[in-house]
This record gives structure tokens, sequence and C-alpha cells, in this order.
């Protein structure tokens, strides 16, 4: 997590100190309109600089997730880059705009300007010839681009409608791209800042090429059908065991993957909830029905029904020293602990099996199945875990309190937790405020990919 925040700020403060770079007299503009020039322009650098990024960070790239600690805070930073861009490409289209009203308002005058000189380099010139039509269209893109944040930050926005709208943000990205290229200040592609964006701006078209011709992920898929289903009824939820006969890896228990069952709805993101062994390819995913997709899985999957499947994705491996390991699995969030167990039970007796290690599994639920509570203890059992499970209606909330009671050594421990994000929230802030080193010992999956 902290990773993630410092690569955040990092590359907004390097941005701005490389415009500083070209720009060093800035500060000594001596009428409101050559402020404003300068504005515009770093208000636009920083804009592209942070959607380049982000358009980058949405092929789900290898190399910085172990960096930012997974799948799910690299999303998390491509999600707080996209609002960032949309914030300062607000400010850029503000200092664009609101001289031009202000004169119209007669609020300021319009600078007297003289013949302007003439302009002796042919790229320059060409890229001036290209003044009006790169404005007209970068607004026109700005436009699209607030709608279709807009859209993908509203969570109650259903999700086959925003995997097909978000996509519509790599067209718009492009013609930010020719608009950037067009009014960046020509003498700034001379300087360093001109050398990143130009970097910037190569990455994020590749990306936005990937992403229309919708090869994102490819090299990482593997096709399958699906070999069972199991529906719980008290706890809403769908067991699905895929075959994946070819090209799968294999993956840590913890690790997430996501699947395609049909191309018009996307891929989604789902915690694998079985071991892997290669004599027997087969993955496990369980769903419960919580929006509009996975409520309709049970009557949308069939035995036999073929499968992409594109990962593994995630660092939540439970891959830590302590010699003991707290897991808390809210709902649905049991998930990565199922695989978790069904892996410790498979090492019994092997040298790779931490005997050493205790562990006690916390699962608090407000949905109660009975034959899924009797194959979680089942596996429990057999992984050597102690498990506590919570039913809200019959034994309340678990709370860090409870957890320190049931857990003598919990200064010594790990915790684990994946469930919903403010339970995760509260907990750690609790732990905290009892001088638990949260930061190096609270590993916390954001399991949000929007």
């Amino acid at each position: 997590m902290q990773n993630f925040k410092r690569t955040f700020w990092s590359m907004l403060a390097v941005l701005v100190l490389l415009w500083l770079v070209a720009e060093p007299t800035v500060f000594q503009s001596t009428t409101f309109f050559a402020l404003r020039g300068a504005m515009v322009q770093l208000s636009g650098i920083v804009a592209i600089g942070c959607m380049s990024v982000a358009m980058m960070l949405a092929l789900r790239p290898r190399w910085p997730e172990r960096w930012l600690g997974g799948l799910d805070k690299m999303y998390r930073l491509h999600k707080w880059l996209g609002i960032a861009a949309l914030v300062i490409a607000i400010v850029h289209w503000l200092w664009s705009k609101g001289p031009k009203w202000a004169v119209g308002w007669g609020v300021l005058e319009r600078p007297v300007r003289g013949p302007r000189p003439a302009i002796e380099n042919s790229i320059e010139a060409f890229l001036a010839n290209l003044r009006e039509p790169a404005e007209g269209l970068g607004e026109w893109a700005f436009y699209a681009t607030v709608v279709l944040v807009a859209l993908a930050l509203i969570q109650y926005f259903p999700y086959r409608l925003f995997y097909k709208t978000h996509r519509l943000l790599a067209v718009a990205y492009l013609v930010l791209v020719f608009h950037a290229v067009v009014l960046i200040k020509f003498s700034y592609w001379t300087s360093p800042v001109g050398g990143v964006m130009a970097l910037l701006l190569a990455g994020g078209t590749w990306a936005a090429g990937v992403v229309l011709l919708r090869r994102v992920g490819a090299g990482r898929q593997v096709k399958g059908a699906i070999a069972s289903l199991q529906y719980y009824p008290g706890v809403r939820a769908l067991e699905s065991e895929i075959e994946v006969p070819h090209g799968w890896p294999g993956h840590k228990p913890g690790q997430f993957a996501f699947a395609t069952s049909d191309a018009s709805e996307g891929a989604h993101p789902y915690t694998i909830a079985s071991g892997w062994h290669a004599e027997n390819p087969r993955i496990t995913f369980i769903t419960k029905e919580l929006g509009d997709h996975t409520s309709r899985l049970r009557e949308k999957l069939r035995v036999g029904q073929e499968v992409t499947i594109e990962g593994p994705y995630g660092c939540f491996t439970f891959d830590d020293a302590c010699p003991h390991q707290i897991w808390i699995g809210g709902g649905i969030g049991i998930t990565p602990f199922v695989a978790r167990m069904k892996h410790l039970a498979m090492q019994k007796g092997t040298p790779d099996r931490p005997e050493a290690r205790t562990v006690d599994l916390f699962h608090p639920t407000a949905d109660v199945d009975e034959q899924a509570l009797g194959k979680l203890a089942a596996d429990a059992k057999s992984a050597n875990v102690r498990l506590h499970v919570l039913v809200d209606a019959r034994d309340g909330r678990l709370t860090g309190e409870r957890v320190r009671e049931a857990v003598t050594q919990w200064r010594e421990a790990s915790i684990w937790f994946c469930g919903p994000a403010g339970f995760g929230e509260a907990l750690k802030r609790d732990f905290a405020a009892h001088g638990f080193p949260v930061k190096d010992r609270f590993h916390q999956e954001f399991f949000a990919m929007r």
C-alpha cells in the first residue's frame, strides 16, 4: 500500500519538477495571460501524463505487480491516476476557457498581440498548422473522457456496460495524444520533460491499441471447460470447477484469475479456491450472488461450457516468517483461505510444509449453509487450522477485541484479511491502536477492479 501511494505522488511531483526545469522563469510572469499560458501547459502535461500511465496499467503488466503489492493495488493506482487526470484536465480546461469567458464578460481585457514571428523550423510550422483541429478535437475528447470516467466511478453502473464503455476511453486517449503532441510548447521537446512525455505518450498509445484490439492479458490466457457446478443456497454461492488441461502455469493459494464465460460480459476477477496439482489440472472458483453478473451465473453456466482463464494474479499468498497467522475471511472473502487450507492439507509430511506455524481462521458471515460450513470445517481439520465461525445473528459482529481474546499470541502473528473493505479498515485501525505493526503485518486484498 505504501509503494502504491509513493508511486502516485512521486509521479505527479516528477512531472511538475521536470516542467519547472523547462520553465524556470514561470513565477516571474508579469501578466495574467502569461501565467495562464504556463498553467495551461503544466496542467495539460500532468493530466495526459497521468492518463498515459493509467492506460499502460490497464494492460495488467507483470513487472509492477510485486512492487505495488498485487494487481488489486495496481488497479487502485490505475483508478487514482484516472481520477487525477480527470481533475487536472478540468483545471486545464478552466485555465483555457475561463479567461476567454472573463474577456467576454468584460472582467478581463484581451491582451494586445503584435504580428506572430515567422516559424523557421519545419516541424514546428507543421504542428502550428494543426493547432485548430487539435484544440477542437481535444475539447470534445475531454468531454467524452469526463462522461466515461464518471460512468466508471458509478458502482451501480452495470459491469457489462462498464466493460464496453470503458474501452472507449482508449479512443478518447488517442485523440488527446494528438491534442498534446500538437499543443505542447515546442521548446519542451528538447528538454527532459519532452523526453519523458514522448515515452509516456508512446507507451500509452501502444497500450490503447492493445485495449482496442481486445488483447489485454492475451499472453496469460488459457482455455478451460467447466467440469462441475455446485450451488449452496444458504449462502447464495456457486462453486465452479474448471478443467484447464493445457497452458496454465500453476498458482499459489490466495491468488486470483480473470474468467470469461461470455464474451459480451468480458472478464471477471475471482479468487481461486483450490490448490494446484499438475497431474489433476483443475481450478475452482466460488462466486457469490452479489451483482447483476454473478446473480445470473447459475442459470448461464453449464457443465462442459468453454471458459477462458487469465492469470494468475495477486500477492495475497501467505508468505511471511511469522510463527502464527490470523486469517479473517468475511463472507465470500473466505475463498483464498479455502485454497490455502487445501494446499496445506496436501503438504502434510512434506519438507515444504511450515509445521512450526499455527493458524487461526475467523469466518464471520451473515448467511448460513450447513453443507458449505461442513466442507469448510473439514478443510480446516485437514490443514490443522483452528476455525472460528461467527454467524452475525447468533454470535454478533467480529471485532479486534474478540480476535485478541481468542488468539493470545496475536502480537507475534501476521493478519491476513479478505472481505468487505470497510470491515478490513476498521480492524486495521483497531489493531493499530493496540500497537500492532499493521504496515508490515496486516495484509489486505482490495478486491475492487473498477
